[in-house]
């Protein structure tokens, strides 16, 4: 019952951060918070330590959104709920890429030599870009997107040999959903500094 909760959420968190509305991070602490103890009992241990992670981002995240206009133009704030967005410069794909491989390696070698984890592997790489690809969003960088797509069906694979079957469809639907946001912050989206 626990995970179903968490995958309704889930989805809801998702449409939420498609529309760029500032209460996806509510609902972002409140699936967090319930994955926790579903990534718990799974013995998903980095999974449920980014979801640790999530419900300290969720907070940030809403404070930062709150601070949206203030970065923008007095013609891009006469715009009403304007997607707003920026894109990720070459030198900072290169910290991006380096904060995931060596998250990645720490993670990693803390599930395979302190917990009883039957896939660090897949579980470490997801929390590694799960916590980038968390902070980029904050940041309102577009490509974030493409690292949510990729993960999210690695996850997945992840979910689903865990026998964790509502979790594992949340994850395909937010694979999908991340191609529209995509395609909707590029459609719909302003490009800011």
């Amino acid at each position: 019952m626990l995970e179903i909760f968490g995958v309704i959420t889930g989805l809801l968190y998702l449409l939420l951060e498609i529309k760029q509305h500032k209460w996806m991070w509510v609902v972002c602490f409140l699936t967090s918070l319930t994955y926790i103890f579903v990534f718990f009992q799974a013995k998903i241990y980095a999974d449920m330590g980014l979801q640790i992670y999530y419900v300290a981002i969720s907070v940030y995240g809403f404070i930062e959104w709150g601070r949206k206009g203030r970065h923008l133009s007095a013609e891009e704030q006469k715009v009403d709920e304007q997607i707003v967005y920026r894109h990720l410069t070459p030198r900072l794909l290169v910290g991006v890429v380096a904060a995931i491989l060596l998250l990645w390696a720490a993670i990693w070698y803390a599930l395979a030599n302190y917990t009883d984890s039957p896939i660090p592997v897949g579980d470490a790489l997801s929390t590694a870009v799960g916590i980038v690809a968390t902070w980029m969003l904050a940041r309102y960088i577009i490509e974030h997107w493409f690292f949510w797509i990729g993960v999210n069906f690695l996850s997945v694979y992840l979910y689903y040999l865990r026998d964790l079957y509502p979790t594992m469809f949340l994850y395909l639907c937010y694979a999908i959903l991340a191609i529209v946001g995509l395609y909707t912050w590029k459609k719909k989206g302003l490009k800011t500094q």
